[in-house]
């Protein structure tokens, strides 16, 4: 069967060229170490990247989960701040495969300015090196130091939002899952970017964008393979690693599910914001019409982007007691 896709809006799909240029390299297994390279090029330290703006960078070494490498992370804080302050705990984005945390820093920079939270933004490991369980434990130990150490970084424990984009976006679920099962920490909400939460790449959206977009089909199939190893394909795959493969979503932290019309990850985003609405949960959901994957980031400037980073800031400042500040 032919799954024709929904288009990109005419105003951005000109972008595309630029973004995935035609002769780009497919994503797969062999593509994988050229690709992390050319990423880490793309992106200055976070020290640099921030330039004069009024806040103070940190760079720290902290303990990873049991038996594994420490987690390098980064703390944007206002300049000057005495606390507390919420607090934003970010897992970037990159198929689980690319990606570096310094990725994020643009996105977390404007967040802290704009609101005045303290943002921390975590390093984890990468597949197939590292296939999962790796990417979600460091993540979950990440957000356990934060949460224990909140009173040094000058943040409220109870209003904490973990966040990120893509498969950031997915991790993030996938931590939001594992501290409801563990009994902490307590989250604030989970602020879920087009996130990639379901492997099995069934839905009518994941077979729309064979060849075509910001993320097509075949690199989401490399990315789970990547991330899943022998598990890739089977009935063992843990909700932890793809979050629609839980069977229970009740009594998790209210979620903003943002997700755009043209990209792989729209069905699963949006059934995801369904499950969690049929516990009695809080949900969230924005289907921006025409919307590629990652568009806020690859096209800023596009009306729709604004409109988009002004409704996560509204849900933010709602869910962190923001309101009026």
């Amino acid at each position: 069967m032919t799954h024709t896709p929904v288009p990109f809006d005419p105003d951005i799909e000109p972008a595309l060229a630029h973004i995935v240029p035609p002769d780009s390299p497919p994503m797969t297994p062999e593509t994988i170490p050229m690709m992390r390279a050319g990423m880490a090029a793309q992106f200055a330290p976070a020290a640099e990247a921030v330039g004069d703006a009024p806040v103070d960078v940190v760079e720290r070494l902290i303990p990873g989960p049991e038996g594994a490498p420490d987690l390098e992370i980064t703390i944007i804080s206002p300049r000057g701040l005495t606390g507390p302050v919420p607090g934003l705990y970010n897992i970037h984005g990159g198929g689980m495969m690319v990606g570096h945390r310094n990725m994020d820093v643009g996105r977390l920079l404007a967040l802290v300015l704009e609101l005045g939270v303290v943002a921390v933004n975590v390093e984890y490991r990468l597949s197939p090196e590292h296939p999962h369980p790796a990417p979600v434990e460091d993540c979950y130990a990440g957000l356990v130091w934060m949460s224990k150490n909140a009173a040094e970084l000058n943040v409220d424990p109870d209003r904490i939002v973990v966040m990120g984009g893509s498969a950031g976006g997915g991790l993030s679920a996938g931590v939001s899952l594992l501290a409801r099962d563990r009994g902490g920490p307590a989250l604030a909400g989970q602020l879920l970017l087009c996130p990639m939460i379901d492997d099995t790449n069934t839905t009518v959206a994941s077979q729309q964008y064979v060849g075509i977009g910001t993320w097509t089909r075949e690199s989401n199939l490399v990315g789970w393979q990547s991330l899943l190893a022998d598990k890739y394909g089977t009935d063992d795959v843990s909700p932890y690693a793809a979050p629609t493969r839980a069977t229970d979503l009740s009594g998790l932290p209210p979620a903003f599910i943002e997700v755009g019309s043209a990209e792989p990850f729209r069905d699963e985003d949006t059934q995801y914001a369904l499950r969690i609405w049929a516990t009695g949960g809080q949900a969230e959901l924005h289907v921006w019409s025409g919307a590629f994957h990652g568009f806020d980031m690859y096209v800023p400037d596009w009306p729709v982007s604004r409109i988009a980073l002004e409704t996560r800031n509204s849900w933010l400042r709602r869910v962190l007691g923001l309101v009026g500040a």
